[in-house]
């Protein structure tokens, strides 16, 4: 299931940003549902809190350093993934660049001239056209990443507090 929706979000940049758009916006209502039920709690908790209440706010910033570690090194590991695949794209556009260049160079007639040349640059658009795509496709999955543990951590947090 997972590599089908890589493989839908590499075809289709449009399809990883929305993805990203949709959990920003899930994890932007849950956080303001949990700072509305924390701030109530802090105002109902006064001067001297319980023990209860000492323990959700301290909660409040523990979970916000261990989230931000954690969407940091998710970022940091995808980023690794993404210079990788880049790199290479990278290195494949140059060997057939190169070789168009080669075959263009090649030609005996003008006329096989003029084809090579448009090859050459139907090649190197199209190619280009991919490497772009591939790169809005990965730099939305690394905001995914990025996202995940802040996104896990909100909507957690407001499904535990509307219990409580």
């Amino acid at each position: 299931m997972k590599r089908r929706t890589a493989r839908r979000t590499s075809a289709n940049p449009f399809f990883g940003w929305t993805q990203l758009a949709l959990k920003t916006s899930e994890m932007m209502v849950a956080s303001a549902q949990v700072i509305h039920h924390r701030t109530g709690r802090i105002a109902m908790a006064g001067v001297i809190p319980n023990e209860r209440d000492r323990r959700e706010f301290t909660l409040m910033g523990q979970e916000k350093v261990d989230a931000l570690a954690e969407s940091a090194q998710a970022m940091a590991a995808r980023m690794i993934v993404i210079y990788t695949q880049i790199g290479t794209l990278a290195f494949k556009q140059l060997l057939n660049g190169a070789s168009g260049f080669m075959t263009y160079i090649a030609s005996p007639a003008t006329i096989l001239s003029a084809k090579s040349q448009a090859d050459l640059l139907g090649r190197t658009l199209g190619g280009s056209a991919a490497l772009a795509s591939q790169l809005s496709s990965s730099l939305a999955r690394l905001a995914h990443h990025g996202l995940k543990p802040i996104h896990t951590r909100a909507t957690s947090n407001a499904k535990r507090l509307l219990r409580s």
